[in-house]
């Protein structure tokens, strides 16, 4: 597995859309520092970008890595060596490149303008570390999903469905049911559909360490006295491994089944 997650890795880093990806934060970090003084509106910034980004590109190199190394993967699978090390060589190699894209491209700029040692370090890993599972997850969502369905134009579809699903209509939906049952006691129910959106789970996260969770009116309180004690943030960091490991699982079921 290792050689194939080298490969993978290296292959992907060389690329030049994994150069662009990291070129294209870098600027977005620069500029973003160079217009404003205050770091923490810098940081919601870049939280916007990341939460829509990170896993759209996590989404499209996915579907791109599966479908356009068919014959590499069929060729790895004639050999003698098991099916799950391919997958997760090729998932990891993937994953990982795109997550050191993001950290360079993000963090250099932070680095050098001193920012990322600031008074709000603490908010610019929290988004560092948000951006790492979200690539994780939505890698291995389309990867998985790509394994699914050998038409390749359903596979993008449904991948791209999916993150239209998390990433916008997921809110709509979550907040027209406040408004509709605005009158009951919606605490656990607030928390219940934070923790099934990896997306909005990624932000609340991040507005915390910000203490900006007044912005969110009645439910930031909530979130703030579960995810700001130890046992949330535990809570919410198993949720996140856990949006990443399913994926994973469904991969290597459905790789081992698979005929080629």
């Amino acid at each position: 597995m290792y050689n194939i997650l080298k490969y993978s890795f290296f292959d992907q880093l060389r690329s030049r859309w994994s150069l662009a990806y990291a070129l294209f934060y870098a600027a977005a970090t620069t500029i973003l520092v160079y217009l404003s003084a205050d770091i923490s509106k810098v940081a919601v910034s870049l939280m916007n970008l990341v939460l829509i980004l990170t896993p759209l590109t996590g989404t499209l190199f996915g579907m791109m890595q599966y479908y356009n190394s068919r014959e590499f993967l069929e060729l790895l699978l004639a050999q003698p060596v098991r099916r799950g090390s391919v997958f997760l060589g090729m998932y990891l190699g993937i994953a990982l490149s795109l997550c050191l894209s993001m950290l360079a491209g993000v963090g250099l700029p932070l680095a050098i303008s001193g920012e990322l040692f600031s008074g709000k370090t603490s908010a610019f890993f929290s988004l560092m570390f948000s951006a790492v599972f979200l690539t994780l997850i939505f890698t291995g969502i389309s990867f998985t999903t790509a394994l699914y369905n050998e038409n390749r134009l359903r596979g993008f579809g449904l991948s791209i469905l999916i993150w239209l699903l998390l990433v916008f209509v997921y809110d709509g939906v979550f907040l027209t049911l406040f408004l509709v049952f605005e009158d009951y006691p919606l605490e656990r129910f607030a928390l219940a559909g934070t923790l099934l959106n990896p997306v909005d789970l990624a932000r609340v996260l991040i507005l915390l360490e910000l203490d900006l969770s007044a912005i969110m009116g009645y439910s930031g309180a909530v979130f703030k006295r579960f995810f700001g004690t130890g046992a949330g943030m535990a809570i919410s960091a198993s949720a996140l491994l856990l949006w990443s490991l399913v994926p994973l699982f469904l991969m290597l079921i459905k790789g081992s089944r698979k005929d080629f």
